[in-house]
């Protein structure tokens, strides 16, 4: 059983899932008072539902994880690499960012992409929301997307031309396509591209806390999905938080669900991220949103930014590739390797040795 079916009011439930209890486990730990206090409720409203709590669990034989289901996770180091060495990549559109992340975007993990207002990020975004979908038979995963819009940003209109510069794309890398595999053919249409992105639009972190605990039992209807993308995971969380400690607990649980499901469904989770100003050595400069503790939550984090005129990607965390930077653009068609520009814009150093930036203006 699930917080979301406990026999208890809907606002209790709703309270719950806000303030990071997630599980019937994470709950099981808390103290009355404790949970008074998260709740701003009476400490006898607090008790009733640690009952019901209580009840559920042993209805369900949920005392613990049993040894069995410990034991069941277990891998050797080998089945690991070989698991690692056979997963797919999903296309960003750019060969040079696909170089400096190993192929793509990697299903089974959870990457950050991070940078200004502008650069690209929510363009990255919606083109992995497509190029998910490239048929297995033009080097694709022939699946499914699931994007979580926070900020309002995703432009059905730019998502018709995206899916529109990667059919273009698979037609001329494959002009004999249409006599090789018509059904392959029949799926590169732009109105079958956007009937496969299951779009969700949300408006508090309320709402943000409940979507992502109902992800479990939607991937589960939907096994075909391979991405996953938040847009932004922060912008509610910066908006109506004023407790640290307690955004800090909600989010680290929301990401460690996050990378379960990565694993457990074999898909990529992308999660976008805006930027901050940071006091640091007597000058501000800007960094990812919500802290150092964040920077933990993820596989890979990918910072975009500009340098000059062009924009860059810089891959500035990674469990197994070296930390490296590429160019990009950002199309009609899409995200596509770098092309010249002669438009002045404000830019954004990644300073090598740390993950801060310097902000320069061109002259």
């Amino acid at each position: 059983m699930e917080i979301a079916d406990l026999p208890i009011a809907t606002s209790h439930r709703a309270n719950l899932l806000a303030a990071g209890y997630s599980s019937l486990a994470a709950l099981s730990t808390a103290s009355p008072p404790r949970l008074a206090r998260d709740l701003s409720i009476e400490v006898h409203e607090a008790e009733e539902i640690l009952k019901v709590a209580v009840g559920a669990n042993k209805s369900k034989g949920a005392d613990g994880p049993s040894t069995s289901s410990v034991l069941k996770g277990v891998q050797n180091a080998w089945d690991m690499l070989s698991d690692e060495q056979s997963r797919r990549h999903i296309n960003t559109g750019s060969a040079d960012l696909n170089n400096i992340l190993g192929g793509g975007i990697h299903c089974k993990e959870v990457t950050e992409i991070g940078g200004v207002p502008g650069v690209g990020k929510t363009q990255l975004g919606i083109q992995l929301a497509i190029n998910v979908q490239i048929p297995v038979e033009y080097g694709g995963l022939g699946g499914k997307a699931v994007y979580i819009d926070t900020e309002g940003s995703f432009m059905v209109e730019r998502v018709y031309q995206i899916a529109e510069g990667c059919i273009s794309d698979i037609l001329e890398y494959f002009p004999h396509c249409h006599d090789k595999a018509p059904a392959g053919q029949e799926k590169l249409k732009p109105e079958s591209f956007l009937a496969d992105i299951y779009y969700f639009r949300i408006c508090s972190y309320t709402e943000q806390i409940a979507v992502i605990n109902y992800l479990e039992k939607f991937l589960g209807e939907h096994k075909d999905v391979r991405i996953v993308i938040i847009d932004s995971v922060t912008f509610h969380f910066r908006q109506d938080f004023d407790d640290m400690a307690l955004r800090t607990r909600v989010l680290s649980g929301l990401s460690l669900k996050l990378m379960k499901l990565s694993k457990a469904y074999n898909l990529a989770v992308v999660l976008l991220n805006q930027v901050t100003t940071k006091f640091t050595e007597g000058s501000f400069q800007l960094t990812l949103a919500l802290g150092d503790s964040w920077s933990h939550s993820c596989t890979n984090r990918l910072i975009l930014y500009w340098n000059g005129n062009e924009r860059y990607g810089y891959l500035d965390k990674s469990p197994s590739l070296p930390v490296a930077s590429a160019p990009y653009a950002v199309t009609v068609k899409g995200v596509r390797d770098a092309v010249n520009s002669n438009s002045k814009r404000v830019r954004f150093l990644v300073m090598p040795s740390c993950v801060n930036w310097v902000l320069v203006l061109e002259q």
